[in-house]
């Protein structure tokens, strides 16, 4: 979770913690039938608002991921890559050793976060991503870059 939405969560979190003791206050001390009414008009208002918050989220991932891989054969990751092939490996081709792969260390970064920015791999066979690269191959040979 980003800090952002950490602090949204907790803000949420802490009002409604509020209005829930809010409420039951107005219950003890002046009336059920006033705490009744209190309580529906806040649940139309919070009603309302989650229906505001769910269209912003549709139309937020209408508007297309911050991560597209356009080319043919191409990568693209909004988080982290230890290892990525997009070559052939014709007959004779010394393949990547498995061991090397899973020797690799995990690239550093916020794993679950969002990409700084869009994040595109257009060209063929391109690789793309977000955070840290471990090992990439892109061609038929075997190379490593």
């Amino acid at each position: 979770m980003t800090g952002r939405t950490k602090v949204v969560v907790t803000a949420v979190a802490v009002l409604c913690g509020l209005t829930a003791v809010g409420l039951t206050v107005l219950a003890l001390l002046v009336s059920l039938d006033t705490a009744d009414r209190a309580a529906s008009v806040i649940g139309a208002v919070v009603g309302l608002a989650g229906l505001v918050v769910s269209l912003f989220g549709l139309h937020r991932t209408e508007a297309g991921s911050p991560v597209e891989a356009g080319g043919a054969r191409s990568i693209s990751v909004g988080g982290s890559i230890a290892y990525a092939a997009t070559g052939d490996r014709p007959q004779g081709a010394r393949p990547v050793d498995p061991a090397v792969v899973r020797a690799l260390p995990v690239p550093s970064g916020d794993a679950g976060g969002e990409p700084a920015g869009p994040v595109r791999s257009p060209g063929e066979r391109s690789i793309a991503a977000g955070r840290d690269i471990g090992l990439a191959d892109t061609g038929d040979e075997g190379g490593t870059a």
